[in-house]
């Protein structure tokens, strides 16, 4: 016969009332009261049911993720990341993976009944899904965000400075006719980063050669790599706004016996783990992921724990790793 609350209650002596503030971990109860309880749960092996229990809390336990792909290892690191720690503290994460036709989908999970709290990764029509999220009163907090200036807790990596520095490192081995293959305009990560491009030229006197407009698939890299070979024009480096066009970009210079780097250096962004998979492995720009999704936990976190009020923004950094495909100009 299974065990109820009510056996443990005549267990241990004690109302039913005092049962259950044990078993939520109320701060109300006695020390000694609090040991009964626990003595009569380990005599009789009780164990509570998790849900009853989250029921009685008005918490359900589950954090609800938004992403529109996980065909993406940079992502998949920051999911991982965030798994890990909601794990840590005993929250279990739910995913939905969605795109823009299925968005009803998408937003089932912004129900209060359904999920603790909410993160956002790389969402686009970020400021509908603030309105709701507000709307509902569902504590949320959004990775890798669209605006600068969110009215929503945010954390970004300043794609600005990352650009910068890729674009600093072509200019540093010598290069001075240097292309850029952006992502599409939509992404706050692709106009920031062509912004740190045009910064770092600027800063040493130099024009873009030019400004390839993308959208972070390999194809696109290649496409480009190919227009420039065709037209007989070639840049001496290129920084491309990710890694999958870094490396379409290379495999088309590749096909032609174009050598990378001795005649032409490619940087990327991200660190995908394509990128030191490929021969010669891509310099590029790594993002922290590990510490952008624990850093999203930690936030959220606070904001359902009511330990936080104010919306804040973290800013975080991307790493220059040098490899193979970017070297001094001769």
């Amino acid at each position: 016969m299974k065990v109820s609350i009510f056996d443990v209650a005549k267990k241990s002596g004690l109302s039913i009332v005092t049962v259950s503030r044990v078993l939520n971990n109320m701060p109300s109860v006695r020390p000694g009261n609090r040991d009964r309880v626990l003595q009569a749960m380990k005599e009789l092996d009780y164990h509570p049911n998790a849900s009853a229990r989250s029921l009685a809390r008005g918490k359900t336990g589950i954090i609800g993720l938004m992403l529109t792909t996980l065909h993406d290892s940079f992502l998949d690191a920051v999911v991982k990341e965030v798994n890990d720690c909601l794990t840590e503290n005993g929250y279990i994460l739910a995913i939905s993976i969605s795109n823009r036709e299925d968005d009803q989908v998408h937003r089932s999970l912004f129900q209060e009944d359904r999920v603790d709290g909410v993160i956002l990764l790389s969402p686009m029509d970020e400021d509908e899904y603030v309105l709701e999220l507000k709307k509902k009163q569902i504590p949320f907090v959004m990775l890798d965000n669209q605006q600068i200036n969110s009215s929503a807790t945010s954390v970004i990596v300043d794609n600005f400075k990352g650009g910068y520095e890729a674009t600093k490192h072509l200019i540093d081995l010598g290069h001075r006719d240097i292309a850029h293959i952006s992502g599409p305009e939509l992404f706050l990560s692709s106009r920031e980063r062509e912004r740190g491009y045009c910064a770092a030229l600027r800063e040493s006197g130099l024009d873009p050669y030019c400004i390839e407009r993308g959208d972070f698939e390999i194809s696109t890299g290649y496409r480009i790599a190919r227009s420039w070979i065709e037209a007989g024009r070639l840049p001496t480096a290129v920084f491309a706004s990710d890694d999958y066009m870094a490396l379409g970009a290379m495999n088309a210079f590749i096909n032609e016996g174009i050598r990378v780097p001795d005649q032409i250096s490619i940087i990327g962004f991200d660190d995908q783990i394509i990128a030191s998979e490929f021969h010669p492995m891509l310099t590029t720009m790594r993002q922290p992921a590990e510490q952008i999704g624990r850093t999203g936990v930690e936030l959220l976190l606070k904001i359902i724990s009511g330990e936080s009020k104010r919306s804040a923004t973290v800013q975080l950094n991307s790493e220059l790793v040098i490899r193979e495909s970017t070297s001094r100009r001769s």
